[in-house]
């Protein structure tokens, strides 16, 4: 018998009180400095007193926030694991490079909380190589990646191998995942990814082994023929995916990057929405997580427009929609 979420699901109802929604967002944008706009987020609770009012230490501190918020609300997050892998990832990766550099480095500067293991243990499995402590998914992508970097110092070919096997991790625990929303995660990590990175490989002119060897393979997309279209660069892509059930994407990477971005993050959030109404099952508490990486992803980029100066119209178009 599957688990009632009731009693979790009210609580994440009173977490989404506080979600910012298209109107905060419009606030912070009418802000005339950076400044002004870290200050508006400190008062809505964006955060710790205890840190510098910075956009690393705000973002960071809201990232912890979010999975403490859910760990207070069961002890048992195994379920929401594939939220959780590009975390590991992403420390992973750090693991690797700093392993190859030696780099005097703090590693609380590079590793990112969230994940499903301890960034220590990444950092002494590559330094010590000891494969074996990694996660089966890990363990293969991790020894040819820091091989890769030792043999020819090709840090970009290192993150594809990495990149490759995240998503494979991704899309594995997506169909083993026991609510639909976490498998619509997956699959659309995964889509949005291949589109990315094929766009990416047609504009620097990658050749076709390269491009195969790096899209992840997906019952959704036809990596095969996506990848002889990315030959064809942008246009390329786009025709490809004008015969595919992600026509609509074809529009938006036409239209250019940032209204491609938004396709992506609209993607989500139209997959998640429908969770405002489910009272039961764990959905809700996965759309919460997914609207909060949203809602500091639109954060991120407004703050980072106001220190580079960008026109407010130019920080607009790439927002997208809110969960609230």
């Amino acid at each position: 018998m599957s688990k009632d979420y009731t009693y979790e699901v009210a609580r994440i109802r009173t977490l989404e009180l506080s979600l910012l929604n298209s109107a905060a967002l419009e606030q912070l944008l009418a802000a005339r400095t950076y400044e002004e706009a870290l200050h508006l987020l400190a008062d809505r609770g964006y955060g710790d007193p205890d840190l510098p009012l910075t956009s690393g230490d705000l973002l960071a501190a809201e990232e912890r926030k979010t999975w403490d918020q859910v760990m207070e609300l069961t002890d048992d997050v195994s379920e929401l694991k594939v939220l959780k892998l590009a975390n590991d990832y992403h420390n992973l990766k750090a693991a690797v490079k700093l392993s190859y550099t030696g780099a005097q480095i703090s590693p609380e500067r590079l590793f990112v909380s969230g994940g499903t293991l301890d960034p220590s243990l990444l950092l002494k499995a590559i330094q010590e190589r000891e494969y074996s402590l990694l996660p089966e998914h890990m363990a293969a992508a991790s020894a040819a990646a820091y091989d890769t970097l030792l043999h020819t110092g090709d840090g970009q070919l290192c993150d594809m191998i990495l990149d490759r096997a995240a998503l494979e991790a991704v899309y594995e625990a997506g169909e083993h995942a026991s609510d639909e929303v976490l498998k619509q995660y997956a699959v659309s990590t995964v889509v949005t990814a291949d589109i990315r990175i094929a766009v990416r490989c047609g504009e620097l002119g990658k050749p076709l082994d390269f491009i195969l060897r790096a899209l992840a393979p997906c019952r959704e997309l036809d990596t095969t023929r996506l990848s002889h279209a990315a030959l064809g660069g942008l246009k390329g892509v786009a025709e490809y995916l004008e015969h595919t059930d992600y026509s609509t994407a074809a529009e938006a990477l036409l239209t250019s990057t940032a209204a491609f971005e938004r396709w992506c993050s609209d993607l989500v959030i139209s997959q998640i929405k429908p969770q405002k109404s489910n009272p039961f099952t764990l959905g809700p508490v996965a759309a919460y997580v997914l609207a909060r990486e949203n809602e500091i992803k639109c954060v991120r980029m407004i703050l980072s427009g106001k220190q580079n100066g960008l026109p407010e119209q130019v920080i607009r178009e790439r927002l997208g929609e809110m969960y609230v």
